[in-house]
């Protein structure tokens, strides 16, 4: 397993980490024993990043978590979760936070956490569930902050969903050592810059401002929500597909984008688009951990030999970037 260091953290995280989310649905709506398998696995070949929330199944992924980690105590695990504020939280937004970690930490059954991440998005003005870039820095950061100084987190992350130029803000401005960004083979603007008109949010190289403020980068929407298979098929105990989340504004959309990347498979790059999808998320430098969503151990198993296999050679990377021209001044 490959380790990198996470930004300023000092961290040494695995390149692949352990999605604990409701889109693929193993840590929420799946028998304990395949939870269980699937952990002891990932902790056996060198995984010890681990990520869930309060919203993954209303507690239940954290509470499976906490379960497994701790009959089987590992050493080095590193835990990061998540809080998500309802609007009726904006007037008490310390206590809402210190409510909901104190809740995170029960269904954990941990004293602390490595990772706190705000699971909101940021806008410029706020407002509805996502939060103003002064209600962040203004607000969560200082309860964030108290909550590290008692040591009940270690460090402060976001979820960067929102608007581009409040992202850019919020990152730029220090507080934050973690941040999850959205990065796959149909939104590769994380990093690179987007060709006019192409159909996606463009997050305008926000691994520059992560890298200059030294935040680690935990990659997310690594397969788009499954679209990344090429198929709209969804396995049983998965969740409903989502949208949007990879560069169309409908799963079906992101799901025939996918499937006009298969050149790559044919090209000889990757045995599938899965694959490729997973050796892309690791080849850009910036990225420290990622997260790729499963249903069943198998799939673990999947991203596990992608991860082995090593990022994408820069002739697959330039190969995808040319199948990506075709999308441009598409409808998203």
């Amino acid at each position: 397993m490959e380790f990198r260091t996470f930004g300023r953290t000092g961290m040494r995280l695995s390149v692949l980490g352990f999605g604990c989310g409701a889109v693929g649905g193993l840590m929420v709506r799946g028998e304990a024993a395949d939870q269980e398998r699937a952990v002891a696995r990932a902790l056996a070949v060198g995984v010890n990043y681990f990520d869930t929330a309060v919203l993954y199944g209303d507690g239940e992924s954290e509470k499976n978590l906490g379960r497994i980690l701790q009959k089987l105590k590992p050493a080095d695990a590193v835990v990061g979760t998540k809080v998500r504020l309802q609007p009726g939280d904006l007037g008490r937004i310390e206590g809402a936070v210190t409510a909901s970690l104190e809740g995170s930490l029960s269904r954990l059954r941990l004293d602390r956490v490595d990772i706190l991440h705000l699971h909101n998005s940021v806008t410029r003005e706020g407002g509805g569930p996502a939060l103003s870039v002064r209600q962040v820095l203004e607000q969560v950061v200082p309860a964030f902050q108290r909550l590290r100084d008692q040591g009940k987190i270690r460090f402060l992350g976001l979820t960067a969903l929102g608007d581009t130029a409040a992202l850019h803000e919020v990152i730029s401005a220090g507080a934050f050592d973690s941040a999850q960004v959205v990065y796959n083979m149909l939104n590769p603007s994380a990093a690179d810059a987007l060709p006019q008109s192409y159909p996606a949010q463009d997050y305008g190289r926000l691994f520059d401002a992560t890298k200059a403020e030294g935040v680690g980068v935990v990659g997310i929407r690594v397969l788009a929500g499954g679209a990344l298979s090429g198929s709209a098929e969804r396995h049983p105990i998965a969740g409903p597909a989502p949208e949007p989340i990879g560069s169309a504004m409908s799963y079906a959309g992101d799901v025939d984008r996918a499937r006009r990347l298969t050149p790559l498979i044919e090209g000889g790059f990757a045995a599938s688009l899965t694959e490729a999808a997973t050796r892309f998320a690791i080849s850009h430098p910036a990225m420290g951990t990622i997260l790729v969503g499963m249903a069943t151990p198998q799939q673990f198993e999947d991203a596990l030999a992608a991860v082995q296999n090593g990022p994408l050679p820069q002739a697959a990377l330039d190969r995808l970037s040319a199948l990506r021209q075709a999308f441009v001044g598409e409808a998203r």
